[in-house]
């Protein structure tokens, strides 16, 4: 680096001349400025790569030059140095565009403004990897190009992976679920394709059939595939052509009556670049395309776009007499010039020169280039900080911002939602990443917080094929549109859910009311047939029944059809109408009460050891407190210390007795008694409350998990999935099980038990069991509900048809309507509570023993504590005569000389009460 200061010293200690000294500044600032900037190459060559005879390639030429010859005339970019354009025509073709590619190469060119077509993109890529030359590609929207893979390749457009999601929250706003995607069999529509796929899953949605086209196909080919197809379902086509191709399907559709109500088609933006650069088309194409909504990349009103778009017709006559507009792939093939130019100037303003090194991965053994001459083909030296520099750029062009993100993608991707209607093309709304669909542009939202929720994506009105205005359902039925084959299992029992009338023939039931009330609710007619399953003598199996419509024999299965998981795995189910889940149903008899009930809640044992703990309490409390507690003493007669005791003791279990205690321990025993009074009390009520309300079970079946244990017989119904749940979640072995065909073999074979033949219990579905019992008053359901299931109608997987159904339902369900039809089937008639019934036992004194272990032991403690206390007393004051006779006599003596007192004294007030109660 150079040091002036030290070169002043320098001077000064040689005494050069002033004048020197001058013309060496002169030198320093203003000749050797000079000299750089004439280092910079008068020429750099760049190449561009794309189909000259196209519609894009048409656009792109004359967009190219324009960009070129603006860079070349502004003073303030390059300073010096003219760009030289050399273009090569890759006419879509992956041999000739290696070719095209290897040519410009040789010409020791430092970027490619380019390519065009996705397939030549994958191919130079390679090339652009080796010699370090980067690819500005204004028209490759293949989605599967990543920086990793193709690090040399920039998107100057918007990639597919946005035009993808945008097609999908356009399909999801109108809550289609299938699409059929008809596309080129080429890496730009494969891969579109795939990237659809993979937008519409996170929407819960899916590509129903995709339906590629060779490149080559004539209208024979795309005829014959429209018309596999128009034989099917879905409604709604997504078209990934090209521009040639795209119009033609289009056109052939409408021959087909394939552009009429009830259709939706959506192309990509091939069609918008057809349409802005060689629109208004021929009548008749115009005609086929009514209704059509396609895409087109969002390009934001500016003050350049505005000025490019008014020279574009001057421009176009420089270089041909064909009318030919403007569309945004012209405007991105300008900018990618622009951003080039502004890289490059980065590039040499930072001391970047324009030189080439040899490959030597192209040079043979000898040294020589091998057969094919590839020495003229060199890497470029600078072609990775030219990258850096592309790749950081930050400008803005006819496009709008130019920026791109960490994996190489412009931001603030958007697209114009078009519909086409007559000539006009009318835009309906728009689609950014930043707030999905939207009436308003892009730009204006920008500010705004990102808000991607459902509730605030919005379009405008759009004109459908056939000129329709309503939002088109997205499908019809199969085998345009004949009746639907609906299986219905023909029951033996329990009829009133579903069965076939004998003497009209008609299916009916609560099953067939539901559905029916369905269909009326939906937006359009839809033609169907029942058809009964089964002989009627004995109940089908709903597994055959459920299987016959996965395999396509039956459109859908209306019926009492259980939706549980290994039917759920080939079948759709509907939203469910009646909530299910499977009990146990056992034989009860219920105890008739008499004049002696209140006896039954304690055994005998039980009802001896709570009166004598209440009359071992009353003794013992006498004899605590009669010494200190004159209600205890009385008038002194024997009779009337008896009615104390007794009265004393059973009042406590009422928490009504009048004595208060006086002495200490008196209060504590009493304390513990009160708390085993409060334990039995509580227990009695409840056990009483049980014998006279509740039912009392004949078996010892108590739930599912009790009936598992024992080795008895169960019954289940014929048909139901019952017996595989038992056999395969339970473990149950089959040889317990017994099928049982109508509610008159269930009360029978409960009746008989398992000792004579019969069954322990019955395990069936809630609305059976309901509707069972509600004649059947001496069973009943024991346990809760293990198993939680509904009833739904199957559809075949993927069935719009099922989602249109469910919505109905819920309807019916809001409206109170699947109600009446309950009601109106399905008796609410029971016998007895359905809830789950308790068993009657009496209470044991095994359950108390350790109450009345504690009460005694305290009463014992009291004593031997009072007469120990007693005991020291009579010592300390009698000093003769010491027999027990006289103990006796001191111990009856009463301390507290007062009169004795009244009832009315001795009864307890609010005051007494506190010296111990409270």
């Amino acid at each position: 680096m150079f040091d002036l200061a030290m070169f002043m010293q320098n001077c000064e200690m040689r005494l050069i001349h002033p004048l020197t000294i001058i013309s060496i500044y002169y030198c320093l600032f203003f000749i050797i400025p000079n000299v750089n900037a004439s280092t910079r190459p008068a020429i750099i060559n760049v190449g561009a790569a794309f189909n000259f005879n196209s519609t894009i390639g048409d656009v792109a030429t004359i967009a190219i030059q324009a960009g070129i010859d603006d860079v070349n005339a502004d003073p303030t970019i390059l300073r010096g140095s003219k760009l030289v354009i050399n273009m090569q025509d890759t006419k879509c073709n992956g041999f000739i565009g290696m070719i095209g590619a290897l040519k410009l190469m040789g010409k020791h060119i430092v970027a490619v403004v380019g390519p065009q077509c996705s397939i030549i993109a994958n191919i130079i890529s390679h090339i652009a990897k080796e010699l370090k030359v980067p690819l500005l590609s204004f028209a490759a929207t293949d989605p599967t190009f990543s920086s990793l893979q193709y690090p040399y390749f920039i998107r100057t457009t918007l990639s597919d992976v946005f035009q993808m999601q945008a097609v999908s929250d356009f399909v999801h706003h109108y809550k289609w679920r299938q699409v059929i995607a008809i596309f080129m069999d080429d890496e730009y529509g494969r891969n579109g394709v795939i990237a659809l796929a993979d937008k519409l899953e996170e929407r819960q949605c899916k590509i129903s059939f995709k339906a590629a086209l060779p490149l080559d196909a004539n209208q024979t080919d795309i005829a014959s595939l429209l018309v596999g197809v128009g034989q099917m379902e879905t409604r709604v086509i997504v078209l990934h052509a090209n521009q040639i191709t795209g119009v033609t399907i289009l056109t052939v559709a409408q021959s087909l009556g394939m552009m009429q109500k009830g259709y939706v088609w959506i192309a990509t933006d091939w069609l918008a670049s057809k349409l802005d650069s060689r629109g208004p088309l021929a009548p008749q194409v115009m005609q086929a395309i009514q209704g059509v909504v396609f895409l087109r990349q969002h390009i934001e009103e500016s003050a350049k776009k505005t000025q490019f778009v008014s020279r574009w017709s001057k421009l176009v006559k420089k270089q041909t007499k064909e009318k030919l507009q403007l569309n945004s792939y012209g405007l991105y093939a300008y900018d990618s010039v622009w951003v080039l130019a502004r890289a490059l100037d980065e590039y040499l303003n930072d001391g970047g020169n324009i030189s080439f090194s040899s490959d030597p991965n192209l040079q043979a053994s000898d040294g020589r280039s091998g057969h094919l001459n590839l020495k003229a083909m060199a890497i470029f030296n600078g072609g990775e900080i030219l990258l850096e520099k592309i790749k950081n750029i930050s400008t803005n062009g006819v496009t709008g911002l130019i920026q791109f993100d960490q994996d190489g993608n412009r931001i603030h991707p958007a697209y114009d939602i078009v519909n086409v209607i007559d000539s006009e093309l009318k835009i309906v709304g728009y689609w950014s990443n930043y707030l999905g669909l939207s009436v308003n542009p892009p730009e204006k939202l920008y500010s705004k917080p990102s808000n991607y929720s459902s509730t605030s994506q919005q379009l405008g009105d759009v004109v459908w094929p056939g000129r329709y205005k309503m939002n088109p359902r997205g499908w019809i039925f199969a085998k345009n549109g004949k009746e639907l084959r609906l299986v219905v299992p023909n029951r033996f029992s329990f009829k009133e859910f579903v069965s076939k009338n004998m003497e009209t023939g008609e299916i009916e039931g609560y099953c067939i009311d539901v559905f029916t009330a369905a269909i009326k609710l939906l937006n359009y007619p839809v033609p169907y047939k029942f058809i009964s399953y089964g002989d009627g003598r004995s109940n089908p199996n709903y597994g055959d029944l459920v299987q016959k419509v996965s395999s396509n024999e039956f459109y859908g299965a209306v019926g009492d059809i259980a939706i549980v998981t290994n039917r759920a795995l080939f079948v759709d189910f509907t939203l469910p109408f009646i909530e299910s889940g499977l009990v146990v149903v056992a034989p009860v008899k219920k105890y008739n009460s008499n004049a002696w009930s209140f006896t039954k809640p304690f055994t005998n044992n039980l009802w001896f050891a709570t009166v004598s703990s209440f009359l071992l309490t009353g003794i013992v409390m006498w004899i605590l407190e009669r010494r200190d507690n004159q209600c205890f003493r009385s008038s002194g007669s024997l009779k009337e210390q008896i009615v104390t005791i007794l009265s004393f003791g059973f009042l406590t279990a009422f928490f009504a007795h009048e004595e208060s205690m006086k002495t200490t321990l008196g209060k504590i025993l009493l304390l513990i008694w009160l708390f085993v009074v409060l334990i039995i009390q509580a227990s009695y009520t409840a056990s009483l409350t049980s014998i006279l309300t509740l039912q009392q079970l004949s078996t010892p079946i108590r739930g599912v998990e009790s009936l598992r244990s024992t080795s008895y017989p169960i019954g289940y119904q014929v048909g139901s999935f019952a017996e595989s749940y038992m056999v395969e979640e339970l473990q149950i072995p089959r040889s317990r099980l017994k099928a049982l065909g109508s509610p008159e073999e269930y009360a029978k074979a409960l009746e008989l038990g398992p000792d004579n033949g019969g069954v322990a219990a019955v395990v069936d579905e809630r609305p059976y069991v309901e509707l069972f019992l509600s004649t059947n008053c001496q069973f009943t359901i024991v346990g809760s509900e293990f198993t939680k299931e509904s009833w739904g109608f199957a559809f075949p997987k993927d069935s719009p048809f099922t989602i249109d159904m469910s919505t109905a339902i819920l309807k019916l369900s809001e409206n109170g309507e699947l109600q009446r039809i309950h009601d109106k089937w399905v008796t609410n008639k029971m016998c007895s509570p359905t809830e789950e019934k308790l068993e009657y036992e009496r209470l044991h004194l095994s359950s108390f023993w350790g109450l009345f272990l504690i009460s005694a032991v305290a009463s014992v403690l009291a004593i031997l504590v009072y007469l120990s206390i007693t005991f020291y007393q009579y010592v300390h004051e009698e000093h003769r005569n010491r027999t027990i006779k006289n103990f006796l006599s001191y111990i009856n003596n009463i301390k507290i000389t007062k009169t004795n007192p009244t009832r009315s004294q001795c009864q307890r007030s609010n005051s007494s009460i506190s010296s111990f109660d409270t």
